[in-house]
């Protein structure tokens, strides 16, 4: 009987010892994973606020091309990637917003209540991980800054403002300001 427990002792150790390795992969790769997530969720941000910047230098009455781009002041096209968003007037349809844009709106719209960014992603199709919805907050920001969306109802809500005769503000997001 000896042997028998000696060679189940030495298979315990054996396999104590793989599982301790492999915890102590788990946690380097981990470490690693925040770094990295942490490093894209800052690049996301960077891009978020060229975007802003760049879209900050579009004329008061912005011309659109076909694809949704604008021009910036020097009648140049903004780099490749970014998106302008002109602020709405009254009588503006969502079609001069770049695409991901109105999809955003569109979505707002099928709510018809304001919803958290997390809420709006995941019904848009789009990741639904930390630092994309970092990024997809910030175009909803922009999006209420330039008066498409109204602000924060509570604590990161988004929904659609009321507008002087128009139902796209009905319900829950006409108490949006």
């Amino acid at each position: 009987m000896g042997s028998l427990i000696g060679e189940l002792q030495r298979r315990e150790s054996v396999a104590r010892a793989e599982a301790e390795e492999l915890r102590g992969r788990i946690a380097q790769l981990a470490e690693r994973l925040a770094g990295v997530e942490d490093r894209l969720s800052r690049l996301v941000i960077t891009w978020e606020t060229v975007d802003e910047v760049l879209s900050e230098a579009v004329p008061e009455a912005p011309p659109v091309v076909a694809d949704g781009a604008v021009p910036s002041r020097s009648g140049r096209m903004p780099a490749a990637g970014v998106l302008a968003v002109p602020p709405w007037r009254a009588g503006a349809e969502a079609s001069v917003l770049p695409q991901a844009y109105r999809d955003l709106l569109e979505v707002a719209e099928d709510a018809g209540r304001p919803l958290r960014a997390g809420q709006i992603a995941a019904a848009a199709g789009l990741s639904t991980g930390k630092a994309k919805v970092e990024g997809l907050r910030s175009r909803l920001k922009r999006l209420v800054e330039r008066g498409w969306l109204a602000g924060e109802a509570g604590p990161g809500l988004f929904g659609l403002p009321a507008r002087n005769g128009s139902a796209a503000g009905a319900g829950e997001a006409a108490n949006l300001g």
